[in-house]
């Protein structure tokens, strides 16, 4: 089986791959231009959708969605368990969001990114039966030091000994929703502040990983697949994550222990989440943000667009800033 390695000779076709997936996310970001700020999300999703399909077709691989746009008799694309890539090349899983960030885009909102992630086949956990996962992201020096399993202030302060900062200057990212009240109060009550994120958690948690983000944490609960998105970019920068799965009611619950997964509490680990350390992932901007900056017109002539990839197995993280012809695209 041909696989992602970590073989660094300068040919190994990984790195061609990672390329070749960033234009799968630029078509996405690009065609959902026309929807940035007009109230249309459901028509933005799909746009992107059917641009990262087509791009994907072309692509020397043999991948299998793992995290898709749900179940194939609710999504005629990029459904759970599609192949797509050529079929030639590395067996891959994979994870797509071609809008993470739907709401983000209809809304004209910042932080709205057009995702995909690629691990080795069989290493990606499929966690899509249990829509929410909650979930705990710092950067390299959380690794060892913070657990999910304790009180939020105690891994408030445990980062802030570790980061070598006082309490008061950390900054922990949560979503902004009332299931997040007494997480929030518990934040600030220990001394630290809070960005408060409308939607795009994906985001939220690469950027609290990142050196010199202006975040040191991310927390709370977000959707699982976005969960596992973020484990494979986590793994190209050295950082930590963990997760919990949150089912939302008891029906929700039995799919899971159907579906294998480990419920009650069980802690998910980066390596539980995806094998290995064979990981790419690939993020364009739809709209501004920290992460990345949105698709931008230049005229009627010329759009461009912002990405990056990680790479675990080289532990880079690259940007690329694209120039694209207006009448190609639009």
């Amino acid at each position: 089986m041909v696989s992602l390695t970590a073989d660094m000779s300068p040919l190994h076709p990984d790195r061609n791959l990672a390329l070749e997936l960033v234009r799968a996310t630029e078509a996405a970001a690009i065609r959902s231009v026309p929807f940035i700020g007009r109230g249309a999300k459901e028509a933005a999703d799909g746009a992107a959708v059917d641009a990262m399909r087509a791009f994907l077709t072309t692509v020397n691989f043999d991948g299998v969605i793992v995290i898709g746009e749900g179940e194939k008799d609710n999504a005629p694309m990029l459904f759970n368990g599609e192949h797509v890539g050529t079929g030639r090349g590395p067996q891959c899983d994979i994870a797509v969001d071609p809008i993470d960030g739907t709401s983000l885009t209809a809304e004209g909102r910042n932080n709205a990114l057009s995702v995909l992630a690629v691990s080795d086949r069989g290493t990606m956990l499929d966690a899509s039966s249990v829509f929410y996962m909650d979930k705990l992201v710092t950067g390299p020096a959380g690794v060892g030091v913070v657990d999910i399993r304790l009180p939020i202030g105690e891994n408030i302060r445990l980062l802030a000994k570790a980061l070598g900062k006082p309490v008061d200057e950390m900054v922990v990212s949560v979503l902004n929703r009332p299931r997040h009240e007494s997480l929030i109060d518990e934040i600030r009550e220990a001394g630290a502040g809070t960005r408060l994120m409308s939607d795009g958690d994906v985001a939220g948690g690469i950027n609290a990983a990142r050196y010199n983000a202006r975040t040191d944490m991310c927390v709370g609960i977000g959707g699982s697949p976005e969960g596992i998105v973020t484990a494979c970019a986590i793994k190209a920068l050295g950082g930590h994550i963990q997760g919990r799965l949150w089912p939302r009611d008891d029906d929700e619950k039995q799919k899971g222990v159907d579906a294998g997964l480990k419920l009650d509490g069980y802690v998910y680990e980066a390596d539980e989440m995806v094998k290995g350390k064979n990981t790419i992932f690939v993020a364009t901007g739809v709209t501004n943000g920290e992460l990345v900056a949105g698709v931008r017109r230049a005229g009627p002539d010329y759009l461009f667009t912002e990405s990056v990839v990680l790479r675990g197995a080289s532990g880079t993280l690259r940007r690329i800033t694209s120039e694209h012809l207006t009448s190609k695209w639009l």
